[in-house]
């Protein structure tokens, strides 16, 4: 059975966060968790929230063993990019591109 959790409009680039994503496919959701907790970037932190949020999903709604479980996917999603500007020499604008993500986990207890 698959059980998932989603994080919306995260503050982070989605490619930054996919960096982190690679990592956890196919990994036991206890030894994800564990690898999660020691990297020292924001994604692993939002992505650790998010899979501890899929793995009680699924020990609490449908009575499964954390121990079982393994992250089947890990997928990183476009939110919307809030568009700021940044005053330039000569009269002109910069953009800045604020991008923000959608993390999804999915953990299942089969392999």
């Amino acid at each position: 059975m698959e059980v998932r959790a989603v994080t919306k409009y995260a503050k982070i680039a989605p490619d930054k966060a996919r960096q982190v994503a690679r990592l956890l496919q196919g990994k036991s959701a206890i030894k994800a968790q564990s690898e999660v907790d020691l990297m020292p970037r924001k994604a692993a932190r939002l992505f650790a929230k998010t899979l501890r949020s899929a793995v009680a999903n699924a020990e609490n709604n449908h009575d499964l063993d954390k121990n079982s479980l393994v992250v089947k996917e890990a997928v990183v999603g476009i939110a919307p990019i809030m568009r700021r500007f940044r005053p330039k020499a000569r009269g002109m604008a910069g953009r800045i591109r604020k991008r923000t993500s959608h993390l999804t986990v999915v953990v299942s207890n089969e392999k």
